[in-house]
């Protein structure tokens, strides 16, 4: 489950609506492969790998998202999607789609350094694109290989949900 029955409505609800209109879009999962739940949002891109059509451009971003602006702007979406683990103060694997301009520009709800604000902001900027953030409650952060049971369920339910939902 994505968290509570009530938030996997909610979330199923706000994607649904956030993707309205998407013609071509890019979505970019980052995250650090050595730091278990961390690396939510790269699984969740794995995950759609080879079932996605082709107005759809899969990144897995790991630690370093902002390698893939110059191929995210070639393809011209017009809905960038970012997913990342974060602290959202919630049950591990609740999740959130987050407007970037909520972030703070020095520091974000993110588990590591990039400054998410910043990336999110350049890539508005030079696409034009709607851009937001799939935010998953992490359980484990720790150094180790591998999401959590929890993380790896919500990875599939989420990845099946943007299935649905994609163009």
């Amino acid at each position: 489950m994505v968290g509570s029955e009530e938030q996997k409505v909610d979330i199923e609800s706000s994607l649904k609506e956030w993707f309205s209109g998407a013609q071509r879009v890019v979505i970019a999962g980052i995250g650090n492969p050595f730091r278990r739940d961390d690396f939510v949002g790269v699984e969740i891109v794995r995950k759609l790998q080879n079932r996605v059509s082709q107005s759809v451009y899969l990144i897995e971003g790991e630690t370093v998202p902002e390698s893939f602006i110059a191929p995210i702007t070639k393809f011209k979406p017009t809905h960038i999607l970012v997913i990342d683990a974060g602290l959202l103060n919630l049950k591990s694997g609740s999740s959130k789609l987050v407007d970037p301009t909520q972030l703070m520009r020095k520091s974000s709800i993110s588990t590591h350094t990039l400054p998410l604000r910043i990336f999110c902001d350049y890539l508005t900027e030079t696409t034009g694109a709607k851009v937001s953030l799939l935010v998953v409650q992490p359980e484990d952060t720790r150094f180790g290989d591998g999401l959590t049971p929890k993380l790896l369920e919500t990875a599939t339910n989420l990845a099946n949900h943007l299935l649905n939902i994609l163009p």
